[in-house]
């Protein structure tokens, strides 16, 4: 055996008159497509029931919008029943694994300010609902607000609806630890740089190369189109756009505290749908400020473990997107985000985009493509979130 950036490979031998690889029809209990958080989520879960696991990811390393993403576990903003319970199970396993991979995190917890009326009466039934399904959450004064935080802005400042239950990571340091920690302690063993081209249970063909797997799980993004093109055809699969900036580091001195957000997130949140008094808030902030609509701008900040503060963000849909970032999204953005947070200065380091599918009504896709194949998919924004809980309960249902 033979190691190429730190992955084992197999040497040729001839046999018969031609080369062979050794690891032609080598056999696998479970392939996983996609090396982003759902695939090595799903790679952990299956590697726990003591299955023999590869990954297949068609780049040199995860690029997608795993490693691209904010870092924030926000089971808050899922909705009501499955969507919550599972981001809350995901939430719980992210604390196992990264204590487990020694990734620096911060149960940090969260905060939703309102400086408006409307925004305050969308806290307050927001928080009533919760409180009558046994969810904890602490709706606050200004003066208690500035206890949790002193980064938020109390100008202005009605009320602020706390949570516990949020958490924030770096995926850049996140997501190679975890791959390597999945490969050392666990045994899954990965193939980058290795694009899966067809499944016909067990017969799996990537990289010009076979391979058998009792099961394939599919966990990457929109390449699922490869392999099963139509799988969601007439589905109306919107394609989502996403900025993000990301700041130099802070002193130690200075600290943000919860994950913090205002009103317009109320607006872009599935968890905040239901409250009635929406309407009002919604029709104001579209009267007053039609950009923010148009983009779907909503100030959300967190910090991450380098002292960096990671500031997003924006929701543009198929028709508006195009490859190139936005100037007058991050100014909106930033042009909000001081309307509550209080911070010494803002020195943008980076921005980059997300490109993601997201089911027009679902909160995800779950389907079975083929034998012995499962895709996940269309996940939008919640992927980070719900990986670890989502991938449990698939790999507890499907896994053979």
């Amino acid at each position: 055996m033979v190691y190429y950036n730190g992955l084992a490979t197999r040497r040729k031998t001839r046999a018969k008159g031609r080369v062979r690889t050794m690891s032609e029809n080598q056999y696998f209990d479970a392939g996983v497509v996609g090396a982003g958080i759902i695939g090595l989520a799903h790679a952990y879960h299956l590697a726990k029931r003591g299955m023999k696991v590869a990954v297949f990811e068609r780049n040199s390393r995860a690029g997608g919008s795993s490693i691209r993403d904010s870092g924030m576990i926000l089971p808050i903003a899922q909705p009501s029943g499955r969507g919550r319970k599972l981001a809350q199970r995901s939430r719980d396993l992210w604390c196992e694994v990264l204590k487990e991979t020694a990734i620096k995190y911060e149960e940090c917890g969260s905060l939703h300010l309102a400086y408006r009326q409307d925004e305050a009466q969308v806290l307050d039934e927001f928080a009533n609902s919760l409180a009558s399904a046994g969810i904890e959450t602490e709706l606050l004064k200004p003066a208690q607000v500035a206890l949790k935080s002193n980064a938020a802005q109390q100008k202005g400042l009605i009320a602020g609806l706390w949570s516990r239950s949020e958490m924030c990571f770096d995926p850049r340091e996140a997501i190679p630890k975890l791959t390597d920690w999945l490969q050392r302690e666990h045994g899954v063993e990965f193939f980058f740089n290795c694009a899966v081209n067809s499944y016909h249970r067990p017969v799996l063909a990537a990289g010009g190369r076979c391979w058998k797997a009792g099961s394939l799980f599919v966990c990457c993004g929109d390449a699922y189109e490869g392999l099963f093109p139509r799988l969601f055809e007439g589905v109306g699969i919107l394609r989502t756009k996403r900025q993000l900036m990301r700041t130099t580091p802070y002193a130690e001195t200075w600290r943000l505290g919860p994950i913090l957000a205002s009103g317009l997130t109320l607006r872009q949140s599935a968890s905040f749908a239901p409250c009635l008094s929406m309407e009002s808030l919604k029709s104001r902030v579209a009267s007053e400020s039609p950009l923010f609509d148009r983009y779907g701008i909503h100030a959300v900040v967190s910090r991450n473990g380098s002292g960096e503060l990671v500031i997003g963000e924006s929701c543009e849909l198929d028709a508006e997107i195009d490859p190139f970032d936005k100037v007058e999204i991050d100014r909106l953005i930033l042009y909000y985000l001081v309307s509550f947070l209080d911070v010494p200065s803002l020195r943008i380091a980076s921005r980059w985009h997300i490109i993601q599918l997201k089911h027009p009504k679902d909160a995800f896709s779950v389907v079975d493509a083929a034998p012995g194949a499962t895709v996940v998919a269309n996940l939008g924004e919640a992927g980070m979130t719900l990986a670890f809980g989502l991938a449990e309960e698939i790999v507890r249902e499907r896994a053979l």
